[in-house]
């Protein structure tokens, strides 16, 4: 390897003047590495040979980087930008480019890591070969076209990460909660669960067990306020019996005003959550794909895997549906070790946690489903529910895509219910509605 190989040229300093003429034809492979500020980008020809290497400042010194590539395309050459997604850093500099009508191209920053040891013999990378790995990948097939996307999709987008962040905290915030009221009302969380609004609603306004016991009429008529009919009398009763008698210790001020502000960002995030979540069902109201799937899996739920995980309609199997989510199991063997069968991730995040809650309630509604679930976690020692879920999940995100072809929802065709037992009937248990992550949670213990 050269000792110059990866030197590069600042942007003020670079020309597209007799460029195509080093060329093995006229198509140029801008790869970029992409930086918070220090950017590189490597000019590949088809021959795989690196021309020039750029370096420039963003994003004061990126204007003159696309004029660079303007340069390079009116002298003829066909110009390619290839990146790798580096989180929001690279999103302005994408934005330019498409702006200035080039297309942009990504690479996954996997094949870039495993690619390094074999684009020139040293396993180690620094930015200037990056950009040049990323070229290189790009013209061995391994990239796929990368647009900003349209105003609905960076809509839903956002609806997806803000309820992601949103529920997120709460559940934050509803574990400070726990804590909380384990040291110092323990007997609350036995009388009613930690994510329930009363709950929230009641520390949120008093704080202490004490100022309930102080304001016993105001607090019983706040909680059937709040509970309304889901919530008994004989439970609010409990409440302000343990509020006189708890064994937590006494909250000082201080302590007592920390109760107050974490019931209060609980239920904000609770609220904002619910509101990112209904901006995803208004944004993909109109895709029959959600209506079709409502009814398997609940609307909200309907609405983030369409949004994060693609319509099933537009996969060519369920087979590759079930990819497309990062379901497809693989497994790490080297020699005579063979290692264990693990889903890929590859896919949405967020859609992947939702079939999850959904599998959890799938479970509970219908029998089928829950002897085979029951069967699988037999099968692996009693002990490894998660994973007995996600064998559940895998079959259910095989389903979606039958559904949303316009197929009716069976369990008996996914699983052999002669074979577990499970007695013939004329229609399928309800599936229960969108729950909260922590209620799905309690009930899969309770399975």
């Amino acid at each position: 390897m050269g000792k110059r190989k990866y030197r590069a040229a600042d942007v003020k300093d670079v020309r597209a003047d007799g460029l195509l003429s080093q060329l093995a034809d006229d198509r140029v492979v801008v790869g970029i590495d992409v930086a918070k500020r220090g950017m590189f980008a490597a000019v590949m020809d088809a021959a795989q040979r690196v021309h020039v290497i750029v370096r420039w400042l963003h994003p004061e010194e990126t204007p003159r980087f696309v004029q660079y590539l303007e340069e390079v395309r009116g002298l003829g050459g066909i110009v390619e930008v290839v990146m790798e997604p580096s989180g929001v850093y690279g999103d302005a500099l994408r934005h330019q480019v498409e702006q200035a009508r080039f297309p942009v191209f990504r690479v996954n920053p996997k094949r870039t890591h495993d690619a390094a040891e074999v684009y020139d013999g040293t396993p180690s990378s620094h930015d200037a070969k990056s950009g040049a790995i990323v070229a290189k990948l790009h013209l061995d097939g391994a990239s796929h076209p990368w647009s900003i996307g349209t105003e609905r999709k960076r809509q839903l987008d956002a609806a997806v990460r803000r309820a992601g962040v949103f529920e997120k905290d709460h559940l934050r915030w509803r574990n400070r909660i726990e804590a909380l009221t384990a040291r110092h009302w323990p007997e609350l969380t036995e009388i009613l669960a930690l994510e329930t609004v009363t709950l929230q609603v009641l520390l949120e306004t008093y704080g202490s067990p004490a100022a309930v016991a102080a304001d016993e009429d105001a607090a019983r008529q706040l909680m059937r306020k709040t509970g309304g009919a889901h919530l008994d009398s004989e439970k609010v009763e409990r409440i302000l019996r343990s509020a006189h008698t708890t064994l937590g210790l006494p909250p000082v001020e201080e302590e007592r005003q920390w109760i107050q502000e974490a019931a209060r960002e609980a239920q904000r995030c609770r609220q904002l959550a619910r509101k990112a979540i209904l901006r995803i069902e208004d944004l993909t109201k109109e895709e029959g794909s959600v209506h079709d799937l409502s009814g398997l899996i609940g609307k909200k739920t309907a609405a983030v895997v369409v949004a994060t995980g693609g319509d099933p309609r537009e996969y060519g199997s369920a087979e590759a549906y079930v990819k497309a989510l990062g379901l497809n199991l693989r497994e790490r063997s080297s020699g005579k070790s063979k290692g264990a069968l693990h889903i890929t991730k590859r896919g949405s995040g967020a859609a992947r946690m939702m079939l999850y809650m959904a599998t959890l309630r799938l479970i509970q509604a219908d029998e089928v489903v829950h002897a085979w679930y029951i069967a699988k976690l037999a099968r692996m020692g009693g002990d490894r529910k998660p994973l007995a879920v996600v064998a559940v999940m895998r079959k259910l995100a095989a389903s979606l895509w039958h559904v949303a072809k316009g197929a009716r929802f069976n369990a008996r065709l996914l699983f052999d219910a002669a074979r577990l037992r499970v007695p013939i009937r004329t229609a399928a248990l309800p599936v229960a509605p969108d729950l909260p992550v922590e209620v799905e949670l309690l009930r899969l213990e309770g399975t």
